[in-house]
Protein backbone atom coordinates (compact mmCIF):
# COMPACT_ATOMS: atom_id res chain seq x y z
CA UNK A 1 0.00 0.00 0.00
CA UNK A 2 1.15 3.20 -0.39
CA UNK A 3 0.38 7.29 0.03
CA UNK A 4 0.64 10.09 -2.03
CA UNK A 5 1.17 13.40 0.08
CA UNK A 6 -1.21 16.06 -0.71
CA UNK A 7 -0.41 18.62 2.68
CA UNK A 8 2.29 19.47 5.06
CA UNK A 9 2.74 19.27 8.66
CA UNK A 10 4.61 22.04 8.54
CA UNK A 11 5.43 23.32 12.01
CA UNK A 12 3.90 22.97 15.57
CA UNK A 13 1.53 26.02 14.79
CA UNK A 14 -2.27 25.04 14.59
CA UNK A 15 -3.72 25.31 10.89
CA UNK A 16 -7.13 25.29 11.80
CA UNK A 17 -9.22 24.69 15.18
CA UNK A 18 -7.25 22.17 17.32
CA UNK A 19 -10.02 19.49 17.31
CA UNK A 20 -12.12 19.52 14.45
CA UNK A 21 -14.94 18.09 14.60
CA UNK A 22 -15.04 14.54 12.49
CA UNK A 23 -17.42 14.53 9.01
CA UNK A 24 -18.90 10.97 9.32
CA UNK A 25 -20.48 9.84 12.63
CA UNK A 26 -22.60 7.43 10.86
CA UNK A 27 -22.61 4.69 13.11
CA UNK A 28 -24.65 3.00 15.67
CA UNK A 29 -25.98 4.55 19.07
CA UNK A 30 -23.17 3.60 21.70
CA UNK A 31 -24.00 0.20 23.19
CA UNK A 32 -23.30 -1.08 26.51
CA UNK A 33 -21.38 -4.30 26.17
CA UNK A 34 -20.44 -7.08 29.10
CA UNK A 35 -18.90 -10.47 29.67
CA UNK A 36 -22.32 -12.28 28.49
CA UNK A 37 -22.14 -10.65 25.16
CA UNK A 38 -21.53 -12.85 22.03
CA UNK A 39 -18.19 -13.39 20.89
CA UNK A 40 -16.58 -11.80 17.99
CA UNK A 41 -16.64 -14.89 15.61
CA UNK A 42 -15.56 -12.70 12.98
CA UNK A 43 -14.80 -9.26 11.74
CA UNK A 44 -16.83 -7.06 9.21
CA UNK A 45 -15.57 -6.61 5.83
CA UNK A 46 -14.52 -3.38 6.79
CA UNK A 47 -12.82 -4.16 10.39
CA UNK A 48 -9.23 -4.40 9.70
CA UNK A 49 -8.44 -5.75 13.24
CA UNK A 50 -10.18 -7.63 16.02
CA UNK A 51 -9.82 -8.54 19.51
CA UNK A 52 -12.23 -11.63 20.36
CA UNK A 53 -12.70 -12.02 24.06
CA UNK A 54 -8.44 -11.56 24.97
CA UNK A 55 -7.85 -12.04 28.20
CA UNK A 56 -3.64 -10.73 29.06
CA UNK A 57 -2.07 -9.92 31.74
CA UNK A 58 1.46 -9.93 34.09
CA UNK A 59 2.58 -11.88 36.35
CA UNK A 60 -0.57 -13.70 37.81
CA UNK A 61 -3.34 -11.37 37.39
CA UNK A 62 -5.39 -10.65 34.43
CA UNK A 63 -5.96 -7.02 33.21
CA UNK A 64 -7.76 -7.82 30.21
CA UNK A 65 -10.86 -9.96 30.77
CA UNK A 66 -12.03 -10.70 27.29
CA UNK A 67 -11.95 -7.66 26.00
CA UNK A 68 -14.20 -7.63 22.08
CA UNK A 69 -13.90 -4.71 19.76
CA UNK A 70 -13.12 -4.07 16.10
CA UNK A 71 -11.15 -1.35 14.40
CA UNK A 72 -12.93 -0.55 10.94
CA UNK A 73 -9.91 -0.06 8.34
CA UNK A 74 -10.00 3.70 7.13
CA UNK A 75 -10.87 5.23 10.89
CA UNK A 76 -9.62 6.23 14.09
CA UNK A 77 -10.52 4.46 16.97
CA UNK A 78 -10.27 5.79 20.57
CA UNK A 79 -9.90 3.78 23.59
CA UNK A 80 -10.91 5.50 27.12
CA UNK A 81 -11.15 4.76 30.41
CA UNK A 82 -10.01 5.23 34.06
CA UNK A 83 -6.52 4.50 34.52
CA UNK A 84 -5.99 1.07 35.16
CA UNK A 85 -8.28 0.23 32.68
CA UNK A 86 -6.19 -1.99 30.61
CA UNK A 87 -5.68 1.02 27.58
CA UNK A 88 -2.56 0.70 26.72
CA UNK A 89 -2.11 -3.26 27.35
CA UNK A 90 -4.84 -3.27 24.81
CA UNK A 91 -1.75 -1.89 22.55
CA UNK A 92 0.73 -3.81 24.24
CA UNK A 93 -1.14 -6.96 23.25
CA UNK A 94 -1.36 -6.26 19.36
CA UNK A 95 2.14 -5.18 18.97
CA UNK A 96 3.09 -8.74 20.04
CA UNK A 97 5.04 -7.53 23.27
CA UNK A 98 2.50 -9.33 25.31
CA UNK A 99 1.10 -12.59 24.51
CA UNK A 100 -2.51 -13.22 25.29
CA UNK A 101 -3.28 -15.53 27.23
CA UNK A 102 -6.81 -16.78 25.95
CA UNK A 103 -8.67 -14.96 23.02
CA UNK A 104 -7.76 -13.80 19.29
CA UNK A 105 -6.17 -11.47 17.88
CA UNK A 106 -7.13 -11.20 13.98
CA UNK A 107 -5.33 -8.92 11.38
CA UNK A 108 -7.80 -9.64 8.52
CA UNK A 109 -8.16 -13.07 8.04
CA UNK A 110 -4.77 -14.18 10.02
CA UNK A 111 -4.43 -14.34 13.63
CA UNK A 112 -1.28 -12.25 15.01
CA UNK A 113 -1.97 -12.58 18.51
CA UNK A 114 1.01 -14.36 20.55
CA UNK A 115 3.12 -13.24 17.29
CA UNK A 116 6.67 -11.73 18.29
CA UNK A 117 6.72 -7.85 17.79
CA UNK A 118 9.19 -8.23 15.11
CA UNK A 119 6.42 -10.68 13.18
CA UNK A 120 3.28 -7.60 13.47
CA UNK A 121 5.60 -5.36 12.22
CA UNK A 122 6.21 -7.42 9.03
CA UNK A 123 2.65 -7.28 8.78
CA UNK A 124 2.62 -3.41 8.48
CA UNK A 125 1.35 -2.43 12.03
CA UNK A 126 3.78 0.07 14.28
CA UNK A 127 3.65 1.32 17.41
CA UNK A 128 4.14 4.77 18.70
CA UNK A 129 4.74 4.36 22.66
CA UNK A 130 4.03 6.48 25.30
CA UNK A 131 7.19 7.35 26.13
CA UNK A 132 9.08 9.29 23.96
CA UNK A 133 11.49 6.77 21.80
CA UNK A 134 13.82 8.89 19.82
CA UNK A 135 17.60 8.26 20.20
CA UNK A 136 18.72 11.94 21.90
CA UNK A 137 22.16 11.48 20.49
CA UNK A 138 21.28 10.46 16.65
CA UNK A 139 20.18 13.10 14.17
CA UNK A 140 17.12 13.41 13.25
CA UNK A 141 17.48 11.88 10.02
CA UNK A 142 19.16 9.25 11.92
CA UNK A 143 16.34 8.37 13.65
CA UNK A 144 13.87 8.34 10.95
CA UNK A 145 15.39 6.56 8.60
CA UNK A 146 16.04 3.33 11.59
CA UNK A 147 11.73 3.51 10.96
CA UNK A 148 12.85 1.36 7.85
CA UNK A 149 15.29 -0.63 9.36
CA UNK A 150 13.23 -4.00 8.18
CA UNK A 151 13.18 -2.61 4.24
CA UNK A 152 16.15 -4.07 2.00
CA UNK A 153 15.39 -1.90 -0.97
CA UNK A 154 17.48 1.14 -1.01
CA UNK A 155 15.06 2.86 -3.81
CA UNK A 156 12.09 2.24 -1.35
CA UNK A 157 13.86 3.74 1.59
CA UNK A 158 14.47 6.27 -0.01
CA UNK A 159 11.48 7.19 -1.75
CA UNK A 160 9.19 6.90 1.63
CA UNK A 161 12.09 9.37 3.07
CA UNK A 162 10.51 11.92 0.17
CA UNK A 163 7.28 11.23 1.21
CA UNK A 164 8.06 11.47 4.85
CA UNK A 165 9.76 14.95 3.65
CA UNK A 166 6.55 16.25 1.97
CA UNK A 167 4.62 15.56 5.27
CA UNK A 168 7.07 16.51 7.54
CA UNK A 169 9.30 19.22 6.27
CA UNK A 170 10.72 19.49 9.75
CA UNK A 171 12.39 15.89 9.26
CA UNK A 172 14.25 17.84 6.23
CA UNK A 173 15.04 21.07 8.01
CA UNK A 174 16.63 19.52 10.96
CA UNK A 175 18.39 16.39 9.17
CA UNK A 176 21.22 16.87 10.48
CA UNK A 177 19.91 18.20 14.61
CA UNK A 178 20.33 15.97 17.20
CA UNK A 179 17.28 14.81 18.51
CA UNK A 180 17.84 15.39 21.63
CA UNK A 181 17.96 19.24 21.19
CA UNK A 182 14.00 19.06 19.64
CA UNK A 183 11.29 20.08 21.85
CA UNK A 184 8.81 17.45 23.07
CA UNK A 185 6.33 17.94 20.51
CA UNK A 186 9.20 17.90 17.33
CA UNK A 187 10.14 14.54 19.10
CA UNK A 188 6.75 13.69 18.91
CA UNK A 189 6.11 14.71 14.82
CA UNK A 190 9.39 12.67 14.06
CA UNK A 191 8.38 9.69 16.20
CA UNK A 192 5.02 9.67 13.57
CA UNK A 193 7.48 10.42 10.74
CA UNK A 194 9.68 7.64 11.16
CA UNK A 195 6.39 5.17 11.97
CA UNK A 196 5.07 6.05 8.22
CA UNK A 197 8.51 5.02 6.94
CA UNK A 198 7.07 1.35 7.02
CA UNK A 199 4.02 2.68 4.84
CA UNK A 200 1.83 0.99 7.71
CA UNK A 201 -1.67 -0.24 7.62
CA UNK A 202 -2.57 -0.03 11.77
CA UNK A 203 -1.11 2.87 13.20
CA UNK A 204 -1.10 2.14 17.15
CA UNK A 205 -0.68 5.43 19.25
CA UNK A 206 -0.31 5.51 22.66
CA UNK A 207 -1.03 8.76 25.05
CA UNK A 208 0.39 10.94 21.95
CA UNK A 209 -0.46 13.97 23.12
CA UNK A 210 1.19 13.33 26.99
CA UNK A 211 3.23 15.93 28.81
CA UNK A 212 2.93 18.37 25.55
CA UNK A 213 1.70 22.15 25.82
CA UNK A 214 -1.47 23.26 23.87
CA UNK A 215 -0.02 24.72 20.94
CA UNK A 216 1.96 20.80 20.42
CA UNK A 217 -0.74 19.37 21.02
CA UNK A 218 -3.07 20.61 18.50
CA UNK A 219 -0.30 19.98 15.89
CA UNK A 220 -0.01 16.66 16.91
CA UNK A 221 -3.75 15.75 16.09
CA UNK A 222 -3.76 17.52 13.29
CA UNK A 223 -1.15 15.19 12.33
CA UNK A 224 -3.24 12.05 13.07
CA UNK A 225 -5.92 13.81 10.92
CA UNK A 226 -3.54 13.69 8.66
CA UNK A 227 -2.37 10.45 8.86
CA UNK A 228 -6.00 9.26 8.76
CA UNK A 229 -6.90 11.34 5.10
CA UNK A 230 -3.70 9.33 3.87
CA UNK A 231 -5.38 5.83 4.37
CA UNK A 232 -4.03 4.83 7.56
CA UNK A 233 -5.85 3.21 10.30
CA UNK A 234 -5.53 4.72 13.87
CA UNK A 235 -6.25 3.01 17.29
CA UNK A 236 -5.43 5.44 19.86
CA UNK A 237 -5.20 5.59 23.27
CA UNK A 238 -5.37 9.45 24.68
CA UNK A 239 -5.44 10.97 28.07
CA UNK A 240 -7.33 13.85 26.38
CA UNK A 241 -10.31 11.61 25.95
CA UNK A 242 -12.70 14.72 24.46
CA UNK A 243 -10.20 16.03 22.09
CA UNK A 244 -9.31 12.69 21.23
CA UNK A 245 -13.14 11.39 20.87
CA UNK A 246 -14.25 14.67 18.34
CA UNK A 247 -11.56 13.40 15.98
CA UNK A 248 -12.56 9.40 16.37
CA UNK A 249 -15.15 7.43 14.04
CA UNK A 250 -15.17 5.33 17.01
CA UNK A 251 -15.36 5.26 20.67
CA UNK A 252 -14.46 2.13 22.83
CA UNK A 253 -15.13 2.60 26.65
CA UNK A 254 -12.80 -0.13 28.87
CA UNK A 255 -13.33 -0.18 32.97
CA UNK A 256 -11.69 -2.57 34.67
CA UNK A 257 -10.12 -4.84 31.77
CA UNK A 258 -13.43 -5.20 29.78
CA UNK A 259 -15.32 -3.06 27.39
CA UNK A 260 -18.36 -1.12 28.77
CA UNK A 261 -19.30 0.66 25.73
CA UNK A 262 -18.72 1.23 22.25
CA UNK A 263 -19.99 3.97 19.38
CA UNK A 264 -19.22 5.93 17.26
CA UNK A 265 -16.57 8.93 18.74
CA UNK A 266 -19.21 12.19 19.09
CA UNK A 267 -21.86 9.48 20.32
CA UNK A 268 -19.66 8.25 22.61
CA UNK A 269 -18.79 12.13 23.82
CA UNK A 270 -21.93 12.84 24.14
CA UNK A 271 -22.89 9.51 26.46
CA UNK A 272 -24.27 11.90 29.69
CA UNK A 273 -23.01 8.82 31.99
CA UNK A 274 -19.62 8.59 30.17
CA UNK A 275 -19.03 12.06 30.29
CA UNK A 276 -19.49 12.19 34.12
CA UNK A 277 -17.37 9.35 34.46
CA UNK A 278 -14.50 10.37 31.99
CA UNK A 279 -14.70 13.65 30.61
CA UNK A 280 -15.77 15.63 33.60
CA UNK A 281 -19.30 15.88 32.15
CA UNK A 282 -20.83 15.27 28.76
CA UNK A 283 -20.39 17.72 25.42
CA UNK A 284 -23.06 18.56 23.47
CA UNK A 285 -22.53 20.16 20.07
CA UNK A 286 -24.05 23.17 19.56
CA UNK A 287 -26.62 23.51 16.20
Amino acid sequence: MSWTPTSAVTSLEPTSSPVPEPTDAALARPRPVDDRAPAVSAGAPSDLLVLDRVVAGYGGGDVLRGVSFAVPEGGITCLIGPNGAGKSTVLTTINGLLKPRRGEIRLRSESIGGMSPRAVLARSVVTVPQAHSLFNDMTVRENVELGACTLNDREVVARRLDEVHELFPLVAQRAKVRAGRLSGGQQRLIEFARALMLDPELVLLDEPSMGLDPKAMAAVFETIIEMNRRGKTILLVEQNAKAALRISSQGVVLESGTVRLTGSGPEVLEDPEIGRLYLGGAVRRSV
